[in-house]
């Protein structure tokens, strides 16, 4: 959800190179049309994919997936604007950390410019608590994308932990936001089939000539893609709280949002399953329920 617009915006950028090129010597106009385009995957990457398509491009575009919102991954995210990074650090470059810091530029300022209740998109307190100094340390991201930045050493007033970082960034409605977006799609003129692909080939069948890949960890399988692998988080939702503004971040985490209250602190590495295990639920409640202890 966080790094959507600006993982858009570097594939378009490497598309334009793609539709130049299969456009040159037929384009009488710069306002002829550009070949048709295909969107795989109806979450929030290929949402966002797709309206940039739409932005840039005159060609028609079609979403292929086979699952729309409210039925996507997408929807079930914490949706709270703060990159995380469940890429392998030993394994990353110079180049792939400033791509990374690039897509979190992008996309911060996408959502600024959707923020209101028409996207469900807000502005939020965040605490970030800490048993030791952070120090130095940066936000995902850089610390230019997160206002307010302040740092409190007063346990008794701030959650009964020693160093708390505070500070302001945005929380994401999913339900309300994919909806918006898949009605921007539809006005745009977008189209929309349903439809699993279970081979690279049936995908390379389509009309269209230049597809994007936002299938997610569906990748794996129809591309052979065997470095991308699963990070499973599980959240447990109680009922909203109007009155509670404010999200903290620590071994457990707490969003606020109007379909409830979230509660996180999950994150297995390697396991796909959508099932809701029974322990990890304990565990958050626990966890979570500690860190609400120690505030009285």
């Amino acid at each position: 959800m966080t790094l959507s617009w600006g993982t858009a915006a570097l594939a378009i950028d490497l598309a334009r190179g793609s539709v130049s090129s299969s456009t040159a010597g037929t384009r009488k106009s710069s306002r002829q049309s550009a070949p048709g385009f295909a969107v795989l995957g109806c979450g929030v990457s290929g949402l966002s994919t797709a309206r940039l398509v739409q932005r840039h491009f005159n060609g028609p575009v079609t979403i292929y997936a086979k699952d729309l919102p409210p039925n996507t991954t997408s929807n079930i995210a914490g949706a709270h604007w703060s990159p995380t990074t469940v890429f392998d650090s030993e394994s990353v470059t110079a180049k792939f950390n400033e791509q990374f810091r690039q897509a979190c530029r992008i996309s911060n300022r996408a959502f600024q410019l959707l923020v209101g209740a028409e996207y469900g998109v807000r502005w939020i307190d965040t605490f970030q608590f800490y048993r030791n100094d952070p120090g130095a340390d940066e936000l995902p991201g850089g610390n230019e994308l997160y206002p307010a930045i302040e740092m409190h050493r007063d346990p008794d007033h701030y959650f009964g932990f020693p160093y708390v970082k505070q500070f302001s960034t945005m929380l994401i409605e999913p339900s309300i936001y994919l909806s918006a977006l898949l009605r921007d799609f539809y006005i745009a003129g977008g189209r929309v089939v349903v439809k699993e692909f279970r081979s690279r080939e049936e995908i390379m069948r389509l009309p269209e000539p230049l597809i994007f890949n936002c299938t997610g960890l569906g990748a794996r399988a129809l591309f052979d893609d065997q470095k991308l692998g699963p990070v499973r988080g599980q959240l447990e939702v109680l009922l909203p709280q109007p009155e509670v503004d404010y999200c903290y971040l620590s071994r457990g985490y707490m969003f606020p949002r109007r379909d409830g209250i979230l509660l996180g602190g999950s994150h297995e590495r390697g396991n796909p399953s959508l099932e809701v295990d029974p322990a990890t639920t304990e565990r958050v409640l626990r966890q979570n329920g500690q860190l609400f202890a120690a505030m009285r």
